[in-house]
């Protein structure tokens, strides 16, 4: 199993709750073809530095997860079909990128534990 990463943009019109259904879409899908969510974070919504199907801006959503390769094609496919998605990306993590998400969510939980 390889560790991965997948950000994806959905369109900016969606509600809180429309955004949670396609988020929980991805994450269930992955789920249910034996992968394994390590970490997933919310962006929220930022402003596109170009225009993508007439939109300026986007809510960014990040999960990390393990899995066998062959489930990035079935996923991209997904991805395609879903018209609330405007774009994504999966990078597969090496060990370098592996141990910077780990100082990154580590940092990410500090900072919210001051906050509270």
């Amino acid at each position: 199993m390889n560790n991965y990463e997948t950000v994806f943009i959905m369109n900016p019109v969606l509600s809180e709750d429309q955004i949670k259904e396609t988020v929980k879409k991805y994450t269930s899908y992955l789920k249910d073809n034996k992968s394994e969510i390590i970490s997933e974070e919310n962006w929220g919504l930022k402003k596109l530095k170009y225009s993508i199907q007439n939109k300026k801006s986007g809510f960014y959503y990040l999960i990390e997860f393990k899995a066998e390769g062959s489930i990035l094609t079935d996923l991209d496919v997904e991805f395609k079909r879903d018209e609330t998605i405007l774009r994504w990306i999966t990078v597969k993590l090496d060990k370098y990128a592996i141990e910077y998400a780990e100082r990154r969510r580590k940092k990410m939980n500090e900072q919210q534990k001051k906050s509270k």
